[in-house]
């Protein structure tokens, strides 16, 4: 890999990876502290006193639904800089730009959702915070096994099989001599 053709930009996927589920961790942590879930190590389960650790009951009371809706606004955000990103990225290369702007509104509209699931705790709108639930997971889903499909259109296009950074090491190991 060329040390030219990286951008900082590639790093954006892995920092919204890493926001986001720190961003839930926190929001879990809260939740606990304030007493309003169990632990996941919890054995001491009553019925009807606590409710199990689900993030959207976890964030579902101030403080932890303030950081909840600003986790998901963040989160909602960078995956929508992604998808921008990654339609402009793959643009030039690909013949069918359906399947392009396909990704791009199924990213949208998980981006959408997650400011619904958000922003919309479970108790005070449950229908819209399902939606918002149901469009981020749905749109989410559909938008990651696309992308693995439109993956293999560009590389088929270009008949350039691109490497995984895990082979590209094991290639770089073959020509490494033994340095003892």
């Amino acid at each position: 890999m060329d040390g030219k053709k990286c951008s900082v930009w590639m790093f954006l996927p892995l920092v919204f990876t890493l926001f986001t589920s720190a961003g839930l961790w926190i929001v879990y942590f809260i939740a606990v502290e304030d007493d309003k879930i169990f632990p996941l190590n919890s054995a001491e389960r009553k019925p009807g006193v606590k409710h199990a650790p689900y993030i959207s009951i976890a964030g579902d009371d101030p403080p932890a639904s303030c950081v909840f809706s600003q986790v998901m606004n963040m989160a909602a955000f960078l995956a929508l800089v992604v998808a921008v990103l990654r339609f402009i990225q793959l643009k030039p290369k690909v013949l069918n730009p359906w399947l392009n702007i396909s990704g791009l509104v199924a990213l949208c509209l998980a981006s959408f959702g997650m400011t619904l699931l958000g922003n919309f705790q479970l108790t005070n709108d449950e229908e819209i915070h399902n939606v918002g639930t149901s469009l981020t997971f749905g749109f989410g889903t559909f938008a990651v096994e696309f992308r693995h499909y439109r993956y293999e259109i560009v590389c088929s296009e270009y008949q350039e099989n691109f490497l995984s950074f895990s082979e590209s090491l094991s290639e770089a190991s073959e020509y490494q001599t033994d340095q003892v």
